[in-house]
């Protein structure tokens, strides 16, 4: 088929392919339980439902997410939340987790893998193009543009890239390109990563955000597979195989970032760490945030369930029910207790005389009497006994809790039964 001539979107011939398998160990005990692209986030979604919702609002048709670390709350999620993918119109979404494709003995040994070893699941819907997406950041991208760009750019696979400041970039896989964006060498956490021929103070960094044509991807897979020295890797195989012998092009992030009115800079974080994820979640709490969840023409979908309106009582000094700069999700109860610059997620209840300042808190939690949390996340279905102090004395929350770089607090049940011992 000749694409020149299409005057479909491409999107409609493309399989999103999200790749939520890992674990996420710098978010520390928040992902004991649960894969990083289940990790809830912004008051009612998970991280995975902005690559999901993005596939989605571009046009993509096609979904499927491959699972592997403890999987269970990711799986559940998808299922009550993204099922209403209809044949009869071309549409599916697949789970496929880790399941002995290959060989009873090999889990999805790496991201390469973890398609490679769905191979006749991707064929079998026959899409033109692959979207191959990480499951675990959050952004708003239209994958429509990028899909434009490989097709215009006969491109073997394009590269979804962020300018970042060039001395922050080594901690990514950075592209080196030429002038008109060809990338000449992909180097993984470079010490001194090379400039942008426009902006030589950036780098280019890479999103984990790969289009191929599906064919083509399928064949290097299968090469990939059959190479025992390879690690079976996107970043570190497959991606440095293409810029030596193929074409391999940097999209940048800027030119297909979605924006509503209310956003003046591309948004993209990584909520990879304790820090990262209480910034990005109190940073919602802001007059006009830098992410505007509020834009009707690129919705997040999630599953939410149907539960009462959030709810205020008590109003008398000291124990006023109230909450001033915050977000707070259905279900909740403040009862005369007092929040600032703090997000709830679904079900909190607050009790009388605690006071909470920038506190991310996971759904279904409990707090007793006269609590004092300051700068701490909360983990899911967690009961903060009465009397309890965090965010006041640094090294007594280092003794009991997880303390990040930056003295957040991470908190979660076990640690909350230890103290009771």
């Amino acid at each position: 088929m000749d694409v020149t001539k299409r005057n479909q979107p491409l999107a409609r011939d493309a399989m999103a392919y999200v790749l939520a398998g890992g674990r996420g160990s710098r978010l520390k005990e928040l992902t004991d339980r649960r894969a990083k692209p289940a990790v809830h986030f912004g008051g009612k979604t998970r991280i995975i439902d902005f690559a999901l919702s993005n596939a989605l609002n571009s046009g993509i048709r096609r979904l499927a997410v491959a699972t592997q670390y403890k999987a269970h709350s990711l799986i559940r999620h998808l299922q009550r939340g993204w099922n209403f993918a209809r044949p009869e119109r071309n549409e599916s979404f697949d789970i496929l987790p880790a399941s002995q494709r290959v060989s009873e003995t090999q889990w999805y040994e790496g991201t390469a893998d973890a398609v490679y070893q769905n191979i006749d699941i991707i064929e079998a819907y026959g899409p033109e193009f692959m979207v191959v997406l990480a499951g675990d950041h959050i952004y708003k991208m239209d994958y429509e543009l990028m899909l434009r760009q490989h097709v215009d750019q006969n491109a073997d696979v394009t590269v979804g890239c962020l300018e970042v400041p060039r001395m922050e970039a080594t901690g990514f896989g950075v592209m080196h390109v030429d002038a008109k964006d060809n990338i000449i060498a992909f180097v993984e956490k470079p010490a001194d990563p090379p400039g942008i021929p426009d902006k030589p103070d950036f780098a280019l960094a890479s999103m984990g955000i790969y289009v191929f044509r599906t064919k083509f991807l399928m064949e290097l897979l299968r090469k990939d597979a059959a190479d025992p020295a390879s690690s079976r890797d996107f970043g570190k195989d497959i991606i440095p195989s293409i810029v030596n012998g193929g074409k391999a092009v940097a999209h940048r992030f800027a030119q297909s970032c979605v924006r509503s009115t209310m956003e003046t800079t591309p948004y993209w974080r990584d909520v990879g760490t304790i820090d990262a994820y209480w910034e990005a979640n109190i940073d919602l709490t802001d007059v006009t945030p830098e992410l505007d969840l509020y834009d009707r023409d690129w919705p997040i979908w999630t599953y939410a369930e149907l539960k009462p309106p959030a709810k205020f009582v008590h109003d008398e000094d000291g124990r006023r029910g109230m909450a001033i700069s915050s977000l707070i999700s259905g279900d909740c109860i403040v009862s005369g207790a007092s929040l600032k610059r703090s997000l709830l997620f679904t079900g909190a209840r607050i009790n009388s005389y605690s006071t909470l300042e920038e506190v991310v808190m996971l759904p279904d939690c409990t707090v007793g009497r006269n609590v004092s949390l300051r700068r701490v996340v909360i983990d899911s279905g967690v009961h903060i006994p009465e009397g309890l102090v965090v965010g006041d004395d640094p090294i007594l929350d280092a003794k009991r809790f997880r303390v990040s770089e930056k003295g957040i607090c991470l908190i979660t049940q076990p640690m909350i039964d230890r103290l009771e011992m």
